[in-house]
């Protein structure tokens, strides 16, 4: 069985898209393990990886997301494992959710560094496991070069089967090409892939937002699919609203208070995709009528107006389970832009 580690250099970088894209481009018998979990959501009392929840579901494996992991909080993993036993049992691991596989996938930690105190950084995963190791790198010009360079100086990879690096949301590929690929291939790193920056991937969908907020879902449950592009905070007057051009945007996000009935109800009337109603305050019923019959969500939170738009602004806009035009706009990409023969073998 052969295993690869799809690992990346920052958090963000989307080593979870390009491997939902490798699993949507070619359709083997793949397995997945996470070794260390990092973006941990609550479901069915339980504490689950959010990324390997999306991805065990992509890939047809009938498995809780937390038998593929050796743990998320550090201090347990330290208390719980030396080197060896972190070694031993990370083989069992692998060993178990690949057999009948044609490969199985690993996924890094959020960055290169992450889970070195407790023997689990993507570098000596790879090592433990004997796998092909490929690097996801985001973003373009010095960025990335930055990166590259700091991996040649500084990363040592000579006891892995490192296969190269992939370039992620590249705003300009014939730019980075032309302008960089040269110096990348003078440093004896092969760059796997050149995958161009698409806007659809970077949007939010309301399943996803009241997965993250552990929202209260109280009208429009068939609208959880929508897609979010524009997000208004509707802390001004009604009417100042209306005028302001974000209000008229398409396929906007609603954040106001439970109690701005004006709000919500010049929201409904227009092109919005959800609204998050804050400060847990339900309005009244004609309005909860009106968005169920609209399909228009309406996520009940605890949390103040200022809150939540201060988190939101801390999210990353990763898979869900129901994500199906951005699996099948992935698949793509990696169809197009990647040398997969080069990460599988």
């Amino acid at each position: 069985m052969k295993k690869v580690v799809i690992a990346s250099t920052r958090e963000g970088a989307g080593k979870t898209s390009i491997i939902a894209g490798i699993a949507a481009a070619e359709r083997k018998k793949y397995g997945y393990i996470k070794p260390l979990g990092d973006r941990l959501v609550y479901k069915r009392k339980k504490n689950v990886d959010h990324d390997a929840m999306v991805l065990l579901k992509l890939l047809g494996i009938d498995v809780e997301p937390d038998s593929i992991s050796l743990g998320f909080a550090h201090s347990k993993l330290r208390y719980k494992y030396d080197e060896q036993g972190i070694r031993d049992t990370l083989t069992a691991l692998a060993d178990a959710s690949g057999a009948g596989r044609e490969l199985l996938l690993v996924e890094g930690g959020r960055d290169l560094a992450w889970g070195a105190s407790v023997h689990l950084d993507s570098i000596s995963v790879a090592r433990y496991l004997g796998a092909r190791l490929v690097l996801v790198i985001s973003g373009d010009g010095d960025r990335a070069m930055d990166d590259i360079r700091f991996i040649d100086e500084f990363i040592d990879v000579s006891k892995t089967d490192f296969a190269g690096i992939i370039i992620n949301k590249s705003q300009d590929a014939d730019d980075f090409k032309n302008s960089y690929l040269p110096s990348i291939t003078e440093l004896g790193i092969k760059v796997l892939g050149i995958v161009p920056y698409k806007p659809q991937l970077t949007c939010f969908t309301m399943n996803f937002l009241a997965d993250r907020f552990v929202a209260r879902v109280i009208a429009g449950e068939e609208g959880l699919k929508n897609t979010v592009k524009n997000i208004f905070v509707g802390a001004m007057s009604t009417d100042e609203s209306l005028r302001n051009p974000l209000f008229n945007k398409e396929n906007k996000l609603l954040i106001t208070s439970g109690d701005r009935s004006d709000m919500v109800v010049a929201a409904l009337e227009s092109d919005t995709v959800g609204i998050i109603l804050t400060n847990n305050i339900v309005p009244p019923p004609n309005i909860i009528s009106k968005a169920a019959e609209k399909k228009i969500p309406l996520l009940l939170l605890s949390l103040d107006t200022y809150e939540v738009t201060r988190q939101l602004d801390n999210f990353d806009a990763v898979l869900t389970q129901d994500d199906t035009e951005k699996l099948a706009m992935l698949g793509q990409l990696v169809r197009d832009y990647v040398d997969l023969k080069g990460i599988t073998g």
